[in-house]
């Protein structure tokens, strides 16, 4: 099983910014999606953004288009979230996700990093 480690949460207002980075360890050498989930409160977990490991396509979500980049570096295993003018509708815990088949989605989740944006 691959292991993923989410960090860069945090408290911000209204239009700041933060760089989320998710590190996988473990079963890393399939590795075919690594992306973001999120799940707000009372609501359920919702897809972000993905990026393909071994290609170009890159995934988002129609809320955080344009504000929100997702890049990769798959020496390190290692996944990144740059989150831009962030509204407080973005407040939510933020998943590191792998999917390993390229077939059936997500399959592997972090225990996720809090993500609170005031108004």
């Amino acid at each position: 099983q691959v292991q993923l480690v989410e960090s860069g949460g945090g408290l911000v207002q209204t239009g700041g910014s933060l760089r989320l980075t998710c590190t996988a360890s473990g079963r890393t050498s399939d590795i075919y999606l690594m992306g973001w989930s999120r799940q707000a409160p009372g609501k359920d977990r919702e897809f972000v953004a993905a990026v393909k490991w071994r290609g170009d396509n890159i995934y988002y979500a129609d809320p955080v288009k344009g504000r929100f980049t997702i890049s990769r570096d798959n020496v390190k295993n290692t996944a990144y979230l740059q989150k831009n003018n962030l509204q407080p509708e973005d407040t939510a815990v933020y998943y590191c996700a792998v999917d390993h088949n390229g077939e059936a989605g997500f399959d592997a989740w972090g225990q996720g990093t809090q993500v609170t944006v005031s108004s």
